[in-house]
């Protein structure tokens, strides 16, 4: 399998998604700014993408797949049929399930904002009452981007990766058509078209994957509940990987409650903002690499091929080297700019770009971690092990709680941020410690020579970036083709200087490309090369 190949056609189709992401949310900036109608509708849709990872991609994923893959490569058994046999058990107790969560959501939904939001910051009950209002219109959402979990677990099992990275394209185009077309002079008013927005996308990503499947010969039956052995098992790998794997949301939603309570109107836009420029070189690298790695560590352990499962992960952690040390450094120095360009009009003041670049800063420091916990958990739920990192996610989610508390007054709406970065960062020592003391991950000595190398390569480039901003920050108030004319100045010149710092320093070269790219399927060993 072509690691990089795989990983690229998922991060180009995630890169799609993000960019249409950041025009989405430079034209929410423009039409409803930062206000309490922005949080009240932010705190609204933190529900859906904590849920979302903390089950429906996260938790439902790590379980789902390697058990899916197991059934289908079983030589004993019936192949693919017997892989869709179990995800139509797993279906028939899923969907009662959610739909039972999602009546329950819609009627609580008054203490459920009251939990994510501490009830804001000096509102009135009319004021709150609308915060709930557009709670429960995201709530439908919830199982319906489940379901398309099911569905994107099944085709990801098959190699079909990019159908199931399309699908966040959908949600983006929905929420900007909503902006373009329904926008309001009222913020509040925009601010309930786009929450109604959220579960209408949800219906056409769930659509999109539907359609998929059939086309890919791929079809469901509706059965009748029935909690067999593998439907058991599924349901208790799934309920320690939903903290494994949604911590950082569950981190995310303690900062936005913290931030809505504590600080004032805006606090929780600057902070949101700010994670979204922070997730997309996380969607670009994170994602994609924990889609591909996940399926083929599970296939090569279930071969009985550990080596080979070392030598992905080893290839993976480089990979993810290369690419985030050089974001990492980029979001950190030339924050005000890229703020500026994307957000600073209309109803964003350049107060509000400011502060929203000081939180990028903060939240930026811990973009290695975020990305190295997709590249190091598939280490774990290859080998259906999901105990483990949740025990490590709940020390990172009490770290980050702390931290909240001890930074969000003193430092504001950078206080949250920097803790989940901290957090993060101290879970990703904990994975990678358990998995080199179990003997699941060793670095080879290709990745021990490459890493300090390339993390001067990012700093030569910071230097550089640093001494560029000024020249372009004249620009990035001007028209939209100048701004994108400035940030693409920007990206570009980061990139040469990196790319050429690296060969300079003996980080990466052609010859470690072509290694990169190809995996050696006769290779028994991992490359120490």
């Amino acid at each position: 399998m072509n690691l990089l190949k795989a990983t690229g056609t998922i991060g180009g189709l995630t890169l799609v998604s993000r960019v249409l992401g950041l025009v989405r949310d430079s034209l929410f900036a423009r039409y409803v700014g930062a206000s309490f109608a922005s949080d009240a509708f932010l705190v609204a849709f933190r529900l859906p993408n904590m849920f979302r990872a903390l089950f429906a991609e996260g938790a439902f994923a790590s379980a789902f797949i390697p058990m899916f893959n197991q059934k289908v490569a079983d030589p004993e058994g019936q192949g693919l049929a017997d892989g869709l046999e179990f995800a139509e058990r797993a279906l028939a107790v899923l969907l009662p399930v959610l739909l039972a969560m999602t009546v329950l959501l819609e009627v609580f939904a008054w203490p459920v904002t009251l939990l994510l939001s501490g009830k804001f910051h000096g509102v009135s009950e009319h004021e709150f009452a609308f915060a709930v209002t557009l709670s429960r219109y995201t709530v439908p959402y919830l199982m319906l981007i489940s379901l398309v979990s099911l569905f994107g677990g099944i085709l990801n099992s098959l190699q079909k990766f990019w159908v199931n990275a399309a699908a966040p394209i959908l949600l983006n185009l929905t929420l900007i058509a909503a902006l373009v077309l329904f926008h309001n002079r009222d913020p509040m008013a925009t601010a309930r078209n786009q929450a109604i927005a959220v579960s209408v996308s949800g219906a056409l990503q769930l659509a999109w994957l539907a359609w998929a499947c059939w086309k890919n010969g791929i079809s469901l039956r509706l059965r009748w509940p029935q909690l067999n052995p593998d439907v058991m098992r599924l349901m208790k790998l799934i309920l320690p990987a939903a903290a494994g794997a949604g911590a950082a949301q569950i981190n995310l939603v303690v900062s936005t409650a913290l931030a809505a309570s504590l600080l004032s109107h805006g606090s929780v836009t600057y902070i949101y903002m700010a994670d979204r420029l922070n997730q997309l070189p996380l969607g670009l690298i994170g994602i994609g690499l924990g889609t591909v790695l996940l399926p083929t560590i599970s296939r090569q352990l279930g071969a009985g091929d550990e080596l080979d499962a070392l030598e992905t992960q080893n290839r993976g952690m480089e990979l993810a080297l290369l690419l985030t040390l050089p974001a990492t450094m980029a979001l950190v120095v030339c924050g005000e700019p890229i703020a500026v360009a994307l957000f600073g009009y209309g109803r964003y003041t350049p107060a509000d770009s400011h502060f929203t670049a000081q939180a990028l800063a903060a939240f930026s420091i811990g973009l290695p971690s975020y990305i190295l916990v997709k590249v190091l958990t598939p280490g774990f739920y290859a080998r259906q092990d999901t105990r483990t990192p949740v025990r490590f996610a709940m020390i990172s989610m009490a770290v980050n709680l702390v931290g909240n508390l001890v930074l969000i007054l003193p430092l504001q709406h950078m206080g949250p941020p920097l803790a989940t970065a901290i957090a993060s960062t101290i879970n990703v020592w904990m994975l990678y410690s358990t998995l080199v003391r179990r003997g699941h991950f060793i670095a080879d000595r290709r990745l021990r020579r490459r890493a300090p190398r390339l993390t001067l390569a990012a700093l030569a480039m910071g230097g550089v970036l640093w001494r560029g901003q000024e020249l372009i920050m004249p620009y990035v108030h001007g028209s939209w083709p100048v701004r994108f004319g400035a940030l693409v100045a920007l990206v570009s010149s980061g990139m040469v200087v990196y790319g050429i710092a690296t060969v300079v320093m003996g980080a990466f070269s052609r010859n470690d490309l072509v290694l990169l790219v190809r995996r050696r399927r006769t290779s028994p060993t991992p490359s120490n090369k």
